[in-house]
């Protein structure tokens, strides 16, 4: 691995703990002016400060996001399809890698489909990214996405996951499930958890603590987070649950004791 690749590594996971607090805010590009989202810089920027890495879309990050920010960027290369279109995730790649450069991204972010009737498309144009970021030195997180048909358990997670790693991914971002140290002893390289659809902050909470007991290096969380009744509370409150080994009563008494604060 080369000095480039390590060092956006180490933007995205932070090297003192070895863990990462992903803010996914991505998701207009199949799900237009999602909920919390419509106006996306005034949601985002107060959060910013709390993020470790900041997962977006080129177009949200030109038109919302400053270029004074220091927050690492992991940019969404992946799409083609709305929320409209009954195969939702049958995406391919709608982003060059000379893009990303110009971006100064930290991280690319593709979505696989495996098990799905067209998983092949998706795996293949996956490669494609591999290979062009790895000539550059930019890292690539594969986002093992799960169609509203597909059985969300450990054997799924783990065999995604684990084709993922082999097909050279930096990072892996998937869900949490019961027996989810089987996905992380038997995936290589460091996976995420994501937040999924929005549950009451304990939940949430208590899900990311679950989720690093079991080995995740962190969450890349979104709708639990600015569709929350307090975004800037939660984020800080999912923060010291990654970071700080907090449990999740305590970070929901911090969630409540930040609420309507900074």
């Amino acid at each position: 691995m080369d000095w480039g690749m390590k060092n956006r590594l180490n933007k995205i996971i932070k090297p003192d703990t070895g863990r990462t607090v992903m803010l996914a805010v991505d998701h207009g590009y199949f799900m237009g002016p999602t909920t919390g989202l419509e106006q996306l810089d005034k949601m985002v920027l107060p959060l910013l400060p709390y993020a470790d890495t900041l997962m977006l879309t080129r177009g949200a990050l030109r038109y919302y996001i400053p270029p004074e920010t220091d927050v690492p960027i992991v940019l969404r290369v992946s799409g083609g399809t709305s929320i409209l279109n009954e195969n939702l995730l049958h995406e391919g790649i709608v982003a060059s890698m000379e893009d990303a450069i110009r971006l100064n991204v930290a991280g690319v972010a593709f979505s696989i489909l495996v098990g799905a009737e067209f998983e092949r498309d998706t795996i293949l144009a996956f490669t494609e990214i591999i290979d062009e970021a790895m000539t550059f030195g930019i890292p690539t997180i594969a986002v093992t996405a799960v169609g509203k048909d597909m059985v969300r358990d450990a054997r799924y997670m783990s065999l995604a996951s684990r084709m993922a790693a082999e097909l050279g991914a930096s990072i892996v971002k998937t869900y949490y499930v019961e027996g989810f140290e089987k996905v992380v002893d038997t995936c290589p390289v460091p996976i995420v958890i994501a937040g999924g659809k929005k549950q009451p902050e304990p939940d949430a909470l208590e899900m990311a603590f679950n989720a690093i007991q079991a080995g995740a290096i962190g969450v890349d969380m979104g709708r639990n987070i600015f569709q929350s009744e307090d975004p800037v509370a939660m984020i800080q409150a999912v923060k010291a649950v990654v970071h700080q080994d907090f449990s999740p009563d305590e970070a929901y008494d911090l969630f409540k004791e930040k609420m309507g604060g900074e």
